[in-house]
């Protein structure tokens, strides 16, 4: 069992793991828009009320926020969450104009707003390049040790030597591609493709399912096929390597984020199974005391949420504004103003209630209605 990181010492672990973050994040449209001949009047670090700052000689207030849940950016003239021209910004001094965040092309207000997400994942890259380089790679091969009895493993006969090389069309090149593709779908029917003695055979499969508990009690399925590794092999990654093999495992982690999601859409998954902040805070505290190494990884794999996050397409959010981009190059005018308008008030709803979602999950995972109703 996990050892109880405390309370204090869990929301110093969550600050940390979302200040480092958010920081990175946002330094990454800080940089990108200096680069862009962008003035940055607010660089912050949380929201609501300031309780810590500075300015420093480009005239950027460096501020801390009451609120540690994100952070922002506000660049000169970017007064409004559609970042669309303003009467006051039209009324400004051509070169104080130019100094502007709207006043830039098309490409550079797309590369100042793809930056933050695209720092996340490349702080994750970095971090998963250092486990490589310290650890090796698992490249077991998708090879039958052991079957478990009652196993859907046994049920469709796989035995010792058998070599996995699909799962429902998906190419299956090493055990741990096997275990990733099984963990996420459990109770689900799929074809399964392996080669015995030179033939390949097929069969349909109902995924098992394994009940997991954290130490709060709470319920999390994974499936399980029931077989183990006929052997277990690690290389080491030369240095060179190391940002390739980071770069892949950030892209299959990014295939199980949107897995994950597809099947919470598709009903597959429950809603129940998404957690917010307190959640993420709770997991920080016990990664925390679980040791450095299992810390770093955490922060790496919530580094990677949230760039991904980052990058939906939706108004509010990094995606949003690309996605206003990305209609403005192919119509070649931007959205008008009320459309704009319009979308981010929708977002911003659309935030409000997912948040509100995933803190009811938090509390409910935590016990906290069961201990008010009695």
């Amino acid at each position: 069992m996990t050892e109880n990181p405390g309370i204090l010492l869990t929301i110093f672990a969550f600050l940390l793991t979302i200040g480092v973050l958010v920081f990175i994040h946002e330094m990454g449209h800080y940089l990108v828009g200096r680069w862009c001949g962008v003035k940055a009047e607010t660089f912050s670090i949380g929201f609501g009320k300031e309780i810590a700052g500075w300015n420093d000689k480009r005239g950027t207030r460096w501020k801390i926020g009451a609120l540690p849940l994100g952070g922002y950016v506000q660049f000169a003239g970017d007064m409004d969450p559609a970042s669309k021209p303003s009467d006051e910004w039209l009324k400004l001094p051509a070169e104080e104009r130019n100094r502007t965040f709207q006043s830039k092309s098309l490409w550079q207000r797309a590369a100042i707003v793809v930056a933050g997400p695209a720092i996340n994942f490349l702080f994750a890259i970095l971090i998963l390049a250092g486990f490589a380089l310290a650890y090796g790679e698992n490249v077991a091969p998708p090879i039958v040790g052991t079957v478990a009895e009652s196993s859907t493993a046994e049920t469709i006969g796989l035995q010792n030597g058998d070599k996995i090389i699909e799962i429902d069309g998906d190419s299956i090149n090493r055990f741990s591609d096997l275990a990733r593709k099984i963990s996420i779908i459990p109770d689900e029917q799929v074809e399964i493709k392996f080669e015995r003695d030179g033939s390949v055979i097929t069969k349909e499969a109902t995924i098992g399912v394994r009940i997991e508990k954290d130490r709060f009690d709470n319920e999390y399925r994974i499936g399980l096929l029931g077989v183990s590794p006929s052997i277990m092999e690690l290389r080491d990654v030369p240095v060179w390597e190391a940002p390739i093999v980071a770069t892949r495992q950030t892209g299959e982690i990014v295939d199980l984020i949107v897995t994950t999601l597809g099947q919470v859409i598709s009903g597959r998954r429950s809603v129940t199974e998404l957690g917010g902040p307190l959640k993420i805070a709770q997991v920080s505290g016990e990664q925390f005391v679980a040791g450095l190494s299992q810390f770093i990884f955490f922060v790496a794999l919530i580094s990677i949420n949230l760039g991904f996050i980052n990058l939906l397409p939706i108004p509010m959010l990094d995606g949003g504004h690309l996605m206003f981009y990305a209609i403005e190059a192919v119509r070649r005018k931007p959205a008008s103003p009320m459309i704009q308008e319009w979308a981010f008030r929708s977002g911003f709803a659309l935030v409000v209630m997912f948040m509100l979602v995933v803190t009811f999950n938090d509390l409910a995972s935590f016990g906290l209605f069961r201990m008010v109703s009695g």
